[in-house]
């Protein structure tokens, strides 16, 4: 789906309690409004878009020490998010019981482990690969997240979830790999997919807010304690100019401003129509790519861009709401019998 996190997932939403998956919202099984299901949508729109924008900026990064970058990244990320939260008086709860291990889990596997997953699998894979296996993550969130949630997978969503996928193929295109290289792709889907579905269980109490504070900080805890073991905090100073502005803009925009739009739709339509909006940061990655002049994009990037729209214009249109006679019992039939 992107390299926010690795090579790094409208406005900041406002304070107030956020709906849960299904309620009162454009869910999979219920109908709404197109101005409402827009709405809703927007906030994951703008956080992909962001994200595809992080690939074209964390290039500056490849030659930075990894967790000792990362861990500046989110620890910044976590001081903003705090300091938001706080200007705009939303209630952060503590988490308790099992939520902290949902909350953990997100930070150790959708953002730490997906950062190692990545890393080290570039140096076995082409980047492509990479980017195709990550690019699968619709489908399991059009799956698993629907479950999570007590409902039925939508039939719409799972068939437009592979057209989005393939959409995003043909833009990543692909790449030579060996076993290690699939190995660690695997494992990036797993960990992407994570990063959303481990959130639904605490989202309800938590909003996009809580759980992006939370997640974040745990992340940049984990990252400082990986620094220590394995690198040295003094690295950070070997940074220069152009990586310090890349790992302020992912800290700002596609940490602590992505996250917060990202979750905000999440909680708003469901895991697994959220899902097919990460076939948007393809899109703005080959976007981005072009403004930092790398080129136009060639015909098959133009295909999979023009895949990537039907299969999400497919999957996200709203449902039709029923029709007065449907929603309305006749009364002009004459009374069953006992």
């Amino acid at each position: 789906m992107h390299s926010p996190r690795a090579s790094a997932s409208g406005s900041v939403p406002t304070a107030g309690p956020v709906p849960s998956p299904g309620y009162g919202s454009a869910s999979d099984s219920g109908a709404a409004p197109a101005s409402t299901a827009l709405r809703d949508l927007a906030p994951g729109i703008a956080g992909m878009a962001l994200v595809g924008s992080s690939v074209t900026v964390s290039r500056a990064l490849v030659d930075a020490p990894l967790f000792a970058t990362q861990a500046v990244r989110y620890t910044a990320a976590a001081l903003l998010l705090f300091a938001l939260a706080r200007a705009a008086r939303v209630p952060v709860h503590l988490p308790r019981g099992r939520e902290w291990l949902w909350l953990a889990g997100i930070a150790a596997a959708g953002l730490v482990l997906f950062n190692v997953a990545v890393v080290r699998g570039v140096a076995h894979a082409e980047p492509a690969v990479i980017a195709v296996a990550v690019a699968s993550v619709p489908i399991l969130l059009g799956l698993i997240g629907p479950v999570l949630e007590g409902r039925r997978p939508s039939r719409r969503v799972l068939l437009a979830a592979p057209v989005v996928v393939a959409g995003a193929v043909l833009v990543e295109g692909t790449g030579r790999t060996d076993a290690a290289g699939v190995a660690w792709a695997a494992l990036a889907l797993g960990c992407e997919a994570a990063f959303t579905l481990l959130a639904v269980p605490v989202l309800r109490r938590h909003g996009a807010w809580g759980v992006s504070v939370h997640a974040v900080w745990l992340g940049a805890l984990m990252l400082v304690g990986l620094t220590v073991l394995f690198e040295s905090p003094a690295e950070v100073t070997s940074l220069d100019r152009s990586q310090w502005a890349a790992a302020a803009y992912l800290a700002v925009m596609v940490t602590a401003v992505a996250f917060l739009l990202w979750y905000r739709t999440v909680a708003a339509v469901g895991a697994g129509r959220a899902g097919l909006l990460t076939g948007i940061a393809p899109l703005a990655a080959a976007g981005a790519g072009v403004l930092a002049g790398s080129g136009v994009p060639g015909p098959t990037v133009w295909v999979g861009l023009l895949v990537v729209i039907v299969g999400l214009a497919a999957g996200l249109r709203p449902e039709r709401a029923p029709s007065a006679d449907a929603r309305e019992p006749r009364t002009d039939r004459a009374p069953a019998s006992p």
